[in-house]
């Protein structure tokens, strides 16, 4: 509910709560003037240091972007601009100062510098050339703020890969993961063995591409077209693609090195391998490879020369990176054919080794003291720890259902990055949630000592793109989530709140504008799935973005540029089903909200006696692998479990089938709202009717409905599945919005 006032407050102001430039992430202190300094068109910029000259020449162009001023650059301490380093300040940390005479950024490195030079591009965006005066200190929480790029699934060309760089460098993200290599595309040209671009960085459309072009459709979505200038035709067959030659890469670490931002190369093995594997013969353990239920043919590790061949590749990826890490995957890799292989299990004879995943321990230290020889750390997956971790590995933790791996990594004394698949898989939808489980993310918890914590060194948002073609859907992935994610890496948690975060994304958005950032306005707010009435229903939404246009049908077409705007209350005295859909101020097609108005008498009561039952509900467990809440009660009962809320009994795991069954106390007649979540599916029954129906494997999504139900118990039945150690959890609000106790209503 306070998300639907801050939202409220919004639209009512047009703006930000403020009128003082708003910058994400929030920094450590900011200290407002009262006067004004007005940028000139011709401005200069000085270096008080030779090694900053490559940040004045990037705040040049930075000048030139976003305020339109043609700055000339050099060396010294007189300038509009002065960059300079200062003593004293944090690591990563930047003091910026603008006067009525000018304006100097200063840091304790060439980081904190490039830091301050991101808060005052901000102020240009927001403010033009007219610039409150002002003076901000600041230094980041974490020193890796990271942004991840699939670049296999899909491919990015040069400038679509630098348009991300400059984006991260606006938030003060500073580690640039990129996936270059899997099995469905090599994107990093490696000239010992150049079939894995000659052909391994081009395919026929697979089925993650045809579910593109089907969602286009469904949705009425061009941004999932895969684009045609990404496809060749070869021997009458269309083929999609393309590559990264090795100027290509410097190119674009050049880049980023000048903005401040490290390249952390991945290539995945021993999985994820595929596309390599289809080009060489010998490096998998049979000469049948490809896909098995859910992962594909990994490389051999018994055959020492699949060992030389990825050392060969690390060479080549060594001279393209100068950075301090490199990405070796070690996630999801399928072990049966190791286990019917000769040279496979010779190795594991060989070096006494226990099993299977002990082999890929086995091979992944080969690889990282190799890496470590060549002057590298690397970075792993947590699949890494299975078999057992090197003392110097780092991990970044993505697999929710292992919690405990961040304590284990840390515990061990090496280095953790918090990427976790929900909520930090941004490829992910989007949910009216989505950015609070990442501001409110935990990732020092109370349970870690001092010790672990300070091997916490950060966290990542990560963007698979099986389902991601094209710059534009790429980005509405990313923002404005990755807005909470900067704001989680770099703020102090002392300083974070998230009402006021909220308050602060207008004047970001307006930003996003200006740049041509294609971004997912957060979900309209004042509507739900099911909205219940017994004589009329208003239908009153709120947008988080005040340029937005809101438009909406009720003929059950796809909302276009034609159709009706929303511009205040519209009341219906019918069951009507709604499809809203918001517009971009260029007239972009934005994502499409269907919403239900549903006439309904008021559901009677069942008899009961509330004197007869006790606080709480009843969990029934059921060993259930399936993927339907209507077949739960088929399978095995492990046991009925009390609890006092809907929620994963402790104890409960593995495959898991719930059947929650309880009853509701209603005190009054009226209109009550059901916010069901879970991770995979669930579904709220009332009195026998469908009220949620959350039925369907899927990443955390919440769904909520409205029913009328007169005074008086009703019977109540949640379902849910999951198998891979989910999140489930039912809000109820009363007729008024508040939110009720689960003490209070639920009896068993």
């Amino acid at each position: 509910m306070r998300h639907l006032v801050s939202a409220l407050l919004l639209c009512l102001l047009g703006v930000g709560v403020s009128a003082k430039t708003e910058l994400v992430p929030a920094p450590q202190s900011i200290v407002w003037g009262s006067g004004t300094y007005t940028l000139s068109q011709q401005p200069t910029v000085a270096y008080a240091s030779a090694a900053l000259q490559p940040a004045a020449n990037y705040l040049q162009n930075c000048l030139l972007r976003y305020a339109s001023t043609n700055a000339e650059v050099k060396g010294g301490k007189q300038g509009d601009i002065l960059l300079t380093l200062k003593k004293g300040l944090s690591k990563g940390g930047y003091q910026l100062t603008i006067t009525a005479s000018g304006i100097e950024i200063a840091g304790a490195e060439y980081d904190g510098v490039l830091a301050g030079i991101a808060s005052l591009n901000q102020m240009l965006l927001q403010d033009g050339r007219q610039l409150e005066t002002v003076t901000i200190k600041d230094a980041p929480r974490f020193g890796w703020r990271g942004f991840h790029l699939d670049s296999s699934r899909h491919f990015w060309s040069v400038d679509e890969v630098k348009e991300v760089i400059d984006l991260m460098g606006l938030y003060k993200l500073n580690r640039f993961h990129w996936h270059l290599t899997d099995d469905q595309g090599w994107r990093i040209e490696i000239k010992k063995y150049p079939l894995l671009t000659e052909k391994g960085a081009w395919r026929i459309y697979n089925n993650q591409d045809t579910a593109c072009f089907k969602q286009a459709a469904k949705e009425d979505n061009p941004d999932m077209l895969v684009p045609k200038n990404k496809t060749r035709v070869e021997n009458g067959d269309t083929l999609y693609g393309g590559y990264y030659t090795q100027d290509d890469i410097r190119d674009i670490v050049a880049y980023a090195k000048q903005r401040s931002i490290e390249i952390i190369p991945e290539i995945d093995m021993p999985g994820h391998f595929l596309s390599a594997i289809e080009n060489y013969d010998g490096l998998s353990c049979f000469e049948t490879i490809g896909w098995g239920t859910y992962f594909t043919t990994p490389l051999c590790p018994g055959k020492d020369k699949v060992l030389a061949f990825c050392k060969d590749i690390w060479q080549e990826v060594f001279r393209l990176f100068p950075y301090e890490y490199v990405h070796v995957g070690g996630d999801e890799v399928r072990k049966d054919t190791w286990k019917e292989c000769p040279d496979c299990q010779k190795r594991i004879k060989d070096l006494g080794l226990q099993n299977e995943e002990e082999l890929q321990s086995w091979f992944i230290h080969q690889m990282e003291a190799f890496i470590n020889k060549n002057g590298r750390k690397m970075v792993g997956w947590d699949e890494i720890l299975e078999g057992g971790l090197s003392k110097t590995a780092t991990v970044t933790w993505w697999r929710t259902w292992h919690p405990d791996a961040p304590a284990q990594v840390t515990a061990q004394g090496n280095d953790v990055i918090y990427c976790p698949g929900s909520p930090m898989y941004l490829s992910t939808s989007e949910e009216k949630t989505s950015m609070r489980s990442i501001y409110e993310y935990d990732v020092q918890p109370a349970s870690m000592n001092a010790r672990q914590k300070q091997h916490v060194v950060g966290v990542q948002g990560n963007l698979w793109c099986e389902y991601i073609p094209t710059r534009e859907r790429m980005l509405f992935q990313y923002f404005p989530r990755i807005l909470a994610l900067s704001e989680l890496a770099w703020t102090q948690p002392a300083q974070k709140d998230y009402d006021q975060f909220y308050a602060r994304l207008p004047q970001q958005f307006s930003m996003l504008h200006k740049l041509n950032v294609p971004f997912r306005t957060p979900s309209l707010d004042g509507v739900y799935r099911v909205n219940a009435f017994t004589k009329t229903g208003t239908m009153q939404v709120t947008c988080a973005d005040p340029q937005a246009v809101v438009r909406y049908t009720t003929d059950g077409s796809f909302p276009n540029a034609t159709s009706k705007v929303y511009t205040g209350d519209v009341t219906f005295d019918e069951t009507t089903h709604v499809i809203l859909r918001t517009f971009s101020p260029q007239g972009k097609a934005g994502e499409m909200l269907e919403t239900d108005f549903v006439k309904q008498g008021l559901l009677e009561p069942v008899k009961a006696d509330a004197s007869q039952l006790t606080p709480g509900l009843n969990a029934a467990w059921h060993e259930y692998p399936e993927f339907k809440c209507a077949d739960i009660h088929k399978y095995p009962f492990n046991g009925n479990y009390p609890v006092d809320d809907v929620v994963i009994p402790e104890g409960v795991s593995g495959h898991i089938g719930l059947i929650i069954t309880g009853y509701l106390n209603v005190p009054e007649d009226g209109i009550y709202t059901f916010a069901l979540m879970s991770d995979d599916g669930s579904w709220l029954k009332i009195d026998g009717n469908m009220v949620v129906d959350n039925d369907r494997p899927q990443s955390p999504h919440e769904e909520v409905c409205q029913q009328a139900l007169k005074a008086g118990l009703h019977k109540l039945e949640v379902r849910y599945f999951d198998s891979n150690g989910g999140m489930l959890r039912l809000w109820v609000f009363d007729k008024d919005g508040k939110r009720m106790a689960p003490a209070s209503i639920y009896l068993r």
